[in-house]
């Protein structure tokens, strides 16, 4: 009884951690508005230099620095982690770009589309075998993603393009398999430098906004390396917990409360096409997630019939 409760608690305490990090992930965009004021690319620039002295110091801590060591080590891990540092540091520029020109919709519409990208990936780099409703999935995120391009003449490619770096990043991710502290400490330690003297030279040219700055706009570009480590954290304590379905349906908090945050708070253009795209896309995502339950999987698996 005692191993059932304690397992009960782990449980409930991995599903905590993992609702915090899609939730913190999910209000970023009001965090980034508060930093309006900054560039987006100097915002990535501290973005990155913080979030990698915040792990350095947890590294410090933590006394990890060895598990740090051992991947350097591997040159072929290493090449993967600088991709995935180029990845992420992409995925960020594009986000922040996106939050505060006004395409917080658009935004949430790639981390809605992301998970069907990396199922796609799956099937294309690592031989997956997807099931009909995986496929069905897909076609209706295409379809989605079709309507919007047909009736704006453009193809929204800022949810593509975070999508598809988040997707690249996750499979990147997947092939190294490093822990989530270590991988972020390498992954800022590899673009560490150019962000330092980006930096540096906003600085000495009078650009930038560090120096400058009051106490409040100092402590929240500071706090651009926390709020990117936490959350991450926090979703590596409950992945080791949580059941795969479990965090499928989790993962929709984030860009869900950013698509909310941009309709009803900041008042972005949300239009009839929009709601039917949008359709087209969370119903795929329905049959996405319950394609991993075990009812649908028994569905998937019955002999068809063969008629002649």
């Amino acid at each position: 009884m005692d191993t059932e409760r304690k397992e009960s608690i782990h449980m409930k305490v991995g599903i905590a951690y993992t609702f915090s990090a899609y939730v913190a992930w999910g209000l970023l965009p009001l965090y980034w508005k508060l930093l309006q004021s900054v560039s987006s690319e100097e915002l990535l620039a501290h973005r990155i230099f913080w979030s990698f002295l915040f792990v350095a110091v947890l590294l410090f801590f933590k006394k990890r620095w060895q598990s740090l060591k051992e991947v350097i080590k591997d040159r072929k891990r290493v090449l993967f982690v600088f991709l995935c540092a180029l990845l992420i540091s992409c995925n960020w520029f594009i986000y922040i770009w996106a939050v505060n020109h006004g395409h917080i919709i658009e935004a949430s519409l790639g981390y809605y589309i992301n998970p069907l990208i990396s199922v796609l990936l799956g099937m294309i780099v690592l031989r997956e075998r997807l099931n009909a409703w995986q496929k069905t999935a897909l076609l209706l995120a295409t379809i989605g993603v079709a309507i919007l391009t047909i009736q704006y003449g453009t193809v929204p490619w800022i949810s593509l393009c975070l999508a598809l770096s988040f997707a690249f990043y996750g499979l990147a991710k997947k092939l190294i398999q490093v822990d989530a502290l270590t991988g972020l400490a390498l992954e800022t330690l590899m673009v560490f430098p150019f962000s330092f003297f980006y930096l540096l030279f906003a600085e000495v040219q009078g650009t930038g906004h560090f120096i400058s700055a009051s106490p409040d706009l100092i402590l929240l570009i500071i706090g651009t390396g926390v709020i990117t480590a936490l959350p991450l954290l926090w979703f590596a304590l409950g992945a080791r917990v949580v059941p795969l379905s479990t965090i499928g349906f989790l993962q929709y908090l984030a860009p869900t409360i950013s698509l909310i945050l941009g309709v009803f708070l900041y008042k972005e253009s949300f239009t009839v096409t929009h709601m039917i795209s949008f359709s087209f896309i969370w119903i795929g995502l329905i049959l996405y997630t319950l394609s991993y339950t075990r009812k649908f999987q028994k569905v998937d698996q019955r002999p068809h019939s063969v008629e002649n």
